[in-house]
């Protein structure tokens, strides 16, 4: 089973981000963009969102580009760099949508439902009527300025169960591959991944055919999906 998601060797190479694109300006992206700006003043940081009063209030707010457009086709349609860092504050499986948006451009994927085994597979799940499965270590409500520690969760003092990337990328569940999408903290509160990652997920299963499961997680908190690839990707 291959993990796609980024190793610990290689986050230096792409750390600390020059470029940071945050979907959406709700109450998340509003958070990201504040701690982000303090974290990493030289970076450029992007707001993206449909709402242009929302887009001008954070403008207005933090001083970064804000762009009034949808979010998510806005990163399938576009060609970027590598270095990017994507900052998903949207209620939606990016990562997910990205992967079948690129595949259908010159491919074919269908969407599925999370197969029902998964739900005995992984830690508190919440499985919602389209088939997606939301899975946590945490049976309470995280803080938002949660730091992730490697061993210790900060809101019990407690040691860390495990890492949930591992659990969805040790997923077994038959006629189906794992694929994992690793969220990195760039801030208290605030993952994302980069565009390396979303391009290394591509190349990975684009020329699979056949059943695929795709996560996005961090280490408590993760995100489950499932299609199948029924027609390869072409390369472009």
């Amino acid at each position: 089973m291959s993990k796609t998601s980024l190793s610990r060797e290689t986050f230096p190479d792409i750390f600390p981000p020059r470029e940071i694109l945050i979907l959406g300006a709700g109450r998340f992206g509003r958070l990201a963009a504040q701690r982000l700006v303090s974290r990493f003043p030289e970076a450029r940081i992007t707001v993206i969102d449909k709402d242009a009063a929302r887009v001008e209030r954070i403008r207005q707010e933090f001083g970064v580009l804000a762009e009034v457009r949808d979010s998510v086709e806005s990163i399938i349609e576009a060609k970027l760099p590598e270095d990017i860092w994507i900052i998903p504050a949207v209620p939606v499986h990016v990562g997910f949508e990205w992967l079948l948006g690129r595949i259908n451009r010159n491919g074919s994927a269908l969407r599925l439902p999370v197969p029902d085994s998964a739900d005995l597979l992984l830690p508190n799940p919440i499985r919602t009527p389209s088939g997606t499965v939301y899975a946590s270590f945490a049976t309470f409500l995280c803080p938002d300025y949660c730091s992730e520690p490697d061993e210790i969760c900060t809101t019990t003092g407690e040691p860390r169960k495990g890492n949930l990337f591992e659990v969805f990328g040790e997923l077994s569940i038959p006629d189906y591959k794992a694929e994992v999408l690793r969220s990195w903290q760039l801030a208290p509160g605030v993952g994302g991944y980069p565009v390396k990652s979303l391009n290394d997920l591509l190349s990975a299963i684009g020329e699979q055919p056949g059943r695929h499961l795709l996560a996005t997680s961090c280490r408590c908190h993760g995100v489950l999906d499932a299609f199948e690839l029924a027609r390869p990707v072409r390369s472009e």
